[in-house]
C-alpha cells in the first residue's frame, strides 16, 4: 500500500525548513502531496487563563499580539514551503481551534513528520506531537539528520501490539528500505516471543530482513538503540507508550530513550 499524503504541522519557525525537508524525503519516495499546515498558538488556549483579574486592555493587547505572531508565522510557514522543491505540495493555515484542526488533518493523513525537537519536548509544536502520537495514534515519523527511504531500517521488536502496529503501518517504508534489520532484546521482556516469526511474516510481504538477538538483559531501550545505530539505521520503526503514560513520563521507558537519542530517525505509532 502506497501513501499519498505526508502532512507537516508547522510553527512558523526555523524548524519548519528540517521538518519540510524530511516530508518532502518521504514524499516524493512515494508521489504523495506534502501537506503543510500551520498550527499556530490558540487565542482559545489563553482566554482561559485572564480571569477577572486582566484589564480590558490588557487582555486586547494579549490577543493581538498573538493574532498578529501568527500571521507573521504563517508567512513564514508559507515562504518555507515555497523553497521547497517538491511540486506535489500543499498550505493549510490552521484556525481556532487549531488543536481540533490539525487532529482532524492527522485522521486524514498516511504519516505525519516532526522535527526533533518537539519529540524532545522543545518548542511550539511539542504539546501538538504528544497528542497526535498518543491520543490521536497517528503514524508519527521523527526526522533526523541522514534520513533517506532507501537505507537501513530496524525494526524494535518485542511481539507487543504496539510493536506490531507500528511495523505493519512502517510497511511501505520496509519495502523501499536497501535492508532491514529485526532488532529484539528477549532477555529485557516479560513477553515470549520469537523475531523467526516476524521475519517470516515480512518476508511473506516482499521485504528480506536480518535479525540482531541482544542476549543481555537489562533495560531494553539503550540496547535496542544501540543494535539500530550498530546496523547503521537511518530509521527506527517502533511502538509508542507501551505502559501507561504517567509510567513512562515518572520511569522512562523506551520511548523515552528512543526520543531523546540523536538518531536514527524515527517511525512512531501507539
Amino acid at each position: 500500500m502506497d501513501w499519498a499524503k505526508i502532512l507537516a504541522p508547522l510553527s512558523g519557525g526555523e524548524a519548519d525548513k528540517r521538518t519540510l525537508a524530511a516530508a518532502a524525503i518521504i514524499a516524493e519516495a512515494f508521489g504523495a502531496e506534502l501537506a503543510a499546515v500551520h498550527a499556530p498558538a490558540d487565542v482559545a488556549d489563553l482566554i482561559p487563563w485572564m480571569g477577572d483579574g486582566f484589564m480590558g486592555g490588557v487582555q486586547a493587547t494579549a490577543i493581538d499580539s498573538i493574532r498578529q505572531a501568527a500571521a507573521e508565522g504563517e508567512k513564514y510557514a508559507r515562504a518555507a514551503l515555497d523553497a521547497v522543491a517538491y511540486g506535489k505540495k500543499s498550505f493549510t493555515a490552521l484556525t481556532s481551534p487549531v488543536w481540533a484542526a490539525l487532529a482532524m488533518e492527522g485522521r486524514l493523513a498516511d504519516l505525519v513528520v516532526f522535527d526533533d525537537s518537539a519529540a524532545r519536548g522543545k518548542g511550539p509544536l511539542a504539546e501538538a506531537f504528544q497528542q497526535i502520537v498518543a491520543d490521536e495514534q497517528r503514524p508519527t515519523l521523527v526526522a533526523r539528520p541522514d534520513l533517506r527511504t532507501d537505507g537501513v531500517v530496524a525494526v524494535a521488536w518485542d511481539g507487543g501490539k504496539e510493536a506490531s502496529r507500528a511495523m505493519r503501518t512502517a510497511l511501505p517504508l520496509l519495502q523501499k528500505a536497501s535492508k532491514v534489520v529485526i532488532v529484539s532484546a528477549p532477555a529485557s521482556s516479560a513477553r515470549k516471543f520469537d523475531p523467526a516469526s516476524l521475519q517470516a511474516f515480512l518476508s511473506a510481504r516482499g521485504v528480506a530482513s536480518e535479525v540482531t538477538c541482544i542476549k543481555e538483559g537489562g533495560d531494553a531501550g539503550p540496547l535496542l538503540l544501540e543494535a539500530a545505530q550498530k546496523a547503521g539505521a537511518n530509521l527506527l520503526v517502533s511502538g509508542a507508550f507501551g505502559h501507561p503514560r504517567l509510567q513512562e513520563f515518572i520511569f522512562g521507558g523506551t520511548t523515552k530513550t528512543f526520543l531523546h537519542a540523536q538518531s536514527p530517525s524515527l517511525f512512531l505509532s501507539h
